[in-house]
């Protein structure tokens, strides 16, 4: 039995898809199930309600042998510690007590910099996975740079303004992943019983990219062209905030991007494990065009 918390996010949605198609028992924890399509609900076992509540991630550990763990990012949190150490607690507790043979859990690039301290949210995700490892469960976190999906929350400025907004610097290349690439990792993970102890796996795409050579792989792609605008941290904080999250969480954001900048997520090395297949273009034709132009 294979546990898969946040079912219905985008590596979540499709990590069930692979599992089960490839035949394995799941269990899903979803707040609310009617997000499921109807396929996955008929198919799978389903433990309605939050994984950060005890009651809910005990139900869900009883008999598992592995848990796919994905915390939320919640903008609500008082923190970036409560949203994600905090929030991960009473799994911990599961884990340990259910006798769970392995823990596969989605953080970020970072560990051993200088800048882990000091990255925002990456810091606190980094903590998860110290509290994680520390259960004594056999852990691998798959981290990752920025996703190419998080340019779908982008689709309205691109075909209304032509332009792209982050506080990443123009000029800068780093990787970006495909959430297609990183559910195929911890399908793999999560289907190996060969491997214990804690550590991690990086998925850093095909190659790196600067926003610069973003904005121009996807004008040629839509045909239009679609420019790159870098703001500050200050105005990311305010539209954050206008949007209801905390002001730390917030800052945890401007943080995070303030060492992304820095080269957070150039440390790690490119290896043949740690390249994953999706190039950028690939993802513009197969995923944002059809978002865009629909």
């Amino acid at each position: 039995m294979i546990v898969i918390t946040a079912p219905t996010s985008a590596i979540g949605r499709l990590l069930v898809d692979d599992l089960l198609d490839r035949g394995e028992r799941l269990r899903l924890v979803a707040r609310d199930p009617a997000r499921l399509e109807p396929r996955v609900r008929e198919r799978a076992e389903i433990v309605e309600g939050s994984h950060g509540d005890a009651a809910v991630i005990d139900r869900a550990c009883a008999g598992a042998d592995a848990v796919f763990w994905l915390a939320p990012a919640d903008p609500a949190a008082p923190s970036g510690e409560a949203a994600f150490v905090d929030f991960t607690r009473p799994a911990c507790e599961a884990f340990t007590r259910h006798g769970v043979k392995r823990v596969v859990g989605i953080s970020a690039l970072g560990r051993g910099t200088p800048l882990a301290e000091r990255a925002g949210l990456v810091t606190a995700s980094l903590a998860m996975d110290d509290l994680i490892a520390a259960s004594g469960v056999p852990y691998r976190a798959v981290v990752c740079p920025s996703f190419m999906h998080n340019l779908l929350h982008q689709v309205d400025a691109i075909k209304g303004q032509g332009l792209f907004f982050t506080m990443a610097d123009p000029d800068l290349k780093s990787p970006t992943v495909a959430t297609r690439d990183i559910a195929a990792t911890a399908a793999r993970l999560l289907l190996d019983a060969g491997w214990g102890g804690s550590g991690e796996v990086a998925c850093l795409g095909p190659e790196d990219l600067s926003p610069t050579a973003i904005a121009q792989i996807i004008s040629e792609v839509l045909g239009i062209e679609v420019g790159f605008r870098q703001i500050t941290g200050a105005a990311l904080k305010q539209r954050m905030t206008g949007f209801g999250m905390t002001g730390a969480m917030a800052q945890g954001m401007v943080d995070m991007f303030d060492a992304k900048n820095q080269g957070l997520d150039n440390a790690a090395p490119r290896t043949a494990e740690s390249t994953t297949p999706t190039t950028f273009r690939q993802w513009c034709e197969e995923v944002l065009k059809p978002a865009v132009t629909g």
